[in-house]
């Protein structure tokens, strides 16, 4: 059991770095290319004509793999956990995280359809590089079904928490 644990450690880790890869790229790439567009604007040296859809483009990654980034380390910003505190017993506290994460999980699967569906009916273009639109959405499924299997991973974090005896909490 050890060794699965530490496999699917180290495929959390891998996921979480690609992410994390793909989110500071895009957010470099796109620090440079909206400084160059100011300056071209005040030293008209040079034409940025395919400035808009490279920065569709890097937005579109920067938001939804940030997204799943976060939402494998459960860093999204929240309310906070100001009714699970009061929740004395420990397994309707699991049992309300749970709840919550069934809720999020719907929402993940109803974003993966809708985003699938969107990705694989783009048939067009942009206009200067004739990029696939199903490139600029590919980032939006890929995102979702990942937000799917950490939902699903978090809610059976929390069933093996209200199943855990309560001798092991002392």
């Amino acid at each position: 059991m050890g060794s699965i644990m530490n496999v699917l450690t180290f495929i959390d880790r891998m996921i979480l770095n690609v992410l994390k890869i793909i989110t500071i790229t895009s957010f470099v790439l796109l620090t440079i290319l909206i400084t160059a567009n100011v300056v071209v604007r005040f030293f008209p040296v040079v034409s940025l004509h395919w400035f808009d859809e490279i920065i569709e483009l890097l937005y579109a990654y920067l938001v939804f793999y940030g997204a799943a980034a976060l939402w494998i380390l459960r860093g999204h910003i929240s309310v906070g956990n100001w009714i699970e505190k009061g929740i004395v017993n420990r397994r309707l506290r699991h049992l309300y995280r749970m709840f919550i994460e069934v809720m999020v999980l719907v929402f993940a699967a109803v974003f993966f359809y809708y985003s699938m569906r969107l990705t694989i009916l783009a048939m067009d273009v942009t206009n200067v590089f004739a990029i696939p639109k199903r490139v600029l959405y590919s980032c939006m499924p890929a995102a979702g079904i990942l937000m799917v299997i950490y939902s699903l991973r978090n809610i059976v974090v929390e069933l093996i928490e209200i199943r855990k005896p309560d001798e092991e909490y002392g």
